[in-house]
């Protein structure tokens, strides 16, 4: 709990937002400063009239007191009017760090289902001013208040009996740990609830959904899913429902407990009246203290009840940011892409599986890339095509065996600068919300127009851009420009070809990126790409064979391993699985171009 409240107190002082730590203590001290003009003011009033004092006097007591009181208030309407600003600062460096991780982590996290659901808590603790990263400061200026009163409540009831005051700190200590179980229970079930959140956010996402929206109305798909939701909403209420119970529980033994403790010392205060001729100005205001001292030792149990629960949720915002990587990248060897040099990428006896996973999708895979070689990976879905590329850009680390740049092996290297090795597309790809130039050189500055221009060119989508009112400057993304457009699919994986080659990387890996296009648009699309790559090492995956005839080299992958390997001539010579596929496909096919399909 005080690990994850000084996260956030070493990250307001680290980011230069020491104000936010200063408004807790000055808050703290007016608020006490307010709750002692609030207990004085009225034995001192009673005091003058019992000594029959002056009506001056009385006048005086009473605007020295309201002055004081007014001024408190004042400074605390002015702090708590500037206060808002750093907090909600502080909240956004949290989510700049978990964006930060998301977007660096190994990419071997993304398929780690503990990350990905610490990294979906870490956003739901910093996603509004409610959340622990933000209102962790509420709670700490109240806890900081609640201490200072209980420090003075207690020297001003101290003197006159110890055993009131222990009365009251063990009944309060009692209904604390009450609350800290109801807290521990309701985040050890956080996950359940968690899981009836996400799949009724997925159905309302589906039907918000452009391209579902089709196949809902085709198929009928209305009923399933208001039935879907239904049923996850029922479980969401039914949890909710039972933490509810709980509390109603906790609630009325905490109304036991303070009428317990008030009682006992109102009885002795009373007692005190009538036989140590207690005052009335000082029953009133030992009277009013007990009440206070109550309220603050309540405040303090609950503030602590309430770190508790937010720490629980900062201890995943930390245990987010400090998940261990499985690359090296700052520590790792630096590393330079160069055009003019020829690289060689092998892989050495190379097996994986994914985590959870009992099964190898690779298995003592043993292949070179050569320098400038055009090399083609076909076989069936599942095969493990897409797996052998991630390994190869260093997506994926081997469960055993080496993937070696130039004979080292690449976890040797930052794997930030190894990525810049490589320009890849793949079967699932994302359009950033800019223009076009903009998607295509991947960045807002230094845009090398000319460049763009003819990589869009290169690409097979020049016209179409220029068809365009804006042209290169044309926004993507409905969901965040109104004056944006849609592109189609087969435009789309043309405009990713045109990133691939803005990037101008040593290695280029294309992983059925014309999967939209037709036949012959495809198999025009690599050849062409293969004329603009000249001289780079080029991974092409496909599920139609003739597409990749031209390359150097084919390997065929089935059963987690290489089942054939060769030129596409000579795997049809071999009569193999290889030429099996290709027969199955030729029907297609009409002396060697893609006909139809």
């Amino acid at each position: 709990m005080w690990q994850n409240a000084g996260f956030m107190i070493k990250l307001a002082w680290k980011e230069k937002e020491k104000k936010v730590l200063a408004i807790v203590l000055i808050s703290a001290l007016l608020a006490v400063a307010s709750s002692l003009i609030n207990l004085y003011i009225s034995p001192m009033i009673l005091s003058t009239v019992e000594r029959k004092a002056p009506v001056s006097e009385m006048i005086i007591t009473i605007i020295l007191f309201v002055t004081a009181m007014m001024l408190c208030q004042a400074l605390t309407a002015y702090i708590n009017s500037n206060n808002l600003f750093g907090r909600v600062t502080v909240r956004m460096m949290v989510v700049k760090r978990i964006n930060n991780k998301a977007m660096t982590t190994s990419y071997s996290n993304i398929n780690d289902e503990k990350f990905i659901k610490l990294l979906g808590k870490s956003f739901d603790t910093t996603n509004s001013n409610d959340k622990a990263t933000e209102a962790i400061w509420g709670t700490l200026e109240s806890f900081v208040t609640n201490c200072l009163g209980f420090l003075l409540y207690l020297m001003l009831l101290s003197s006159v009996n110890i055993f009131m005051v222990a009365v009251i700190l063990i009944t309060t200590i009692i209904g604390y740990y009450i609350n800290k179980k109801i807290n521990t229970y309701e985040y050890v079930h956080r996950d359940e609830v968690a899981d009836y959140e996400k799949k009724m956010q997925y159905i309302r996402d589906v039907v918000s959904d452009y391209n579902a929206s089709k196949d809902i109305r085709i198929f009928g798909l209305k009923a399933w899913l208001e039935e879907l939701y239904a049923k996850s909403m029922k479980l969401y209420m039914a949890f909710h429902k039972r933490v509810q119970c709980v509390y109603i529980i906790t609630n009325i033994i905490d109304i036991v407990l303070a009428f317990v403790r008030n009682g006992i010392a109102y009885i002795y205060l009373i007692n005190l009246v009538l036989e140590n001729g207690l005052t009335a100005a000082e029953f009133l205001l030992y009277f009013s203290a007990v009440g206070g001292f109550s309220s603050w030792v309540t405040g303090i149990l609950g503030n602590l009840s309430t770190l508790h629960k937010q720490g629980l949720d900062l201890s995943n915002v930390r245990e987010c940011l400090e998940y261990p990587e499985a690359f090296k990248f700052e520590s790792g060897e630096a590393i330079t892409p160069d055009n003019t040099k020829k690289y060689e990428l092998k892989l050495e006896n190379v097996s994986f599986r994914y985590p959870e996973s009992d099964k190898d999708i690779l298995k003592s895979i043993t292949l070179t890339l050569h320098p400038g070689e055009k090399l083609a990976v076909v076989g069936l879905n599942g095969a493990g095509k897409t797996t052998l590329v991630k390994l190869m850009c260093g997506y994926l680390d081997p469960t055993e065996g080496r993937v070696l740049l130039d004979g080292k092996d690449i976890r040797d290297y930052n794997r930030r600068d190894y990525y810049r090795m490589f320009s890849a597309v793949f079967q699932e790809f994302s359009l950033l919300a800019g223009s076009i130039a903009m998607n295509v050189a991947q960045t807002d500055d230094n845009i090398d127009m000319e460049r763009v221009k003819a990589c869009i060119a290169d690409a097979g989508l020049g016209e179409k851009v220029k068809s365009l009112e804006k042209e290169y400057e044309t926004l993507l993304n409905r969901e965040i420009y109104d004056d944006a457009i849609m592109l189609s699919g087969g435009e789309t994986q043309r405009l990713m070809l045109a990133r691939a080659l803005y990037k101008d990387a040593p290695f280029i890996m294309l992983d059925e990126p014309t999967a939209a296009l037709d036949p012959i648009a495809e198999s025009d699309m690599y050849k062409k790409y293969n004329d603009m790559t000249k001289g780079k090492s080029s991974v092409y995956i496909s599920h139609r064979l003739a597409s990749t005839r031209f390359c150097d080299r084919i390997i065929l992958l089935e059963g987690a391993g290489i089942v054939e390997e060769g030129t596409h001539e000579d795997l049809l010579k071999l009569n193999g699985r290889y030429a099996e596929l290709f027969g199955i496909q030729s029907k297609y096919y009409k002396e060697g171009s893609i006909e139809n399909e």
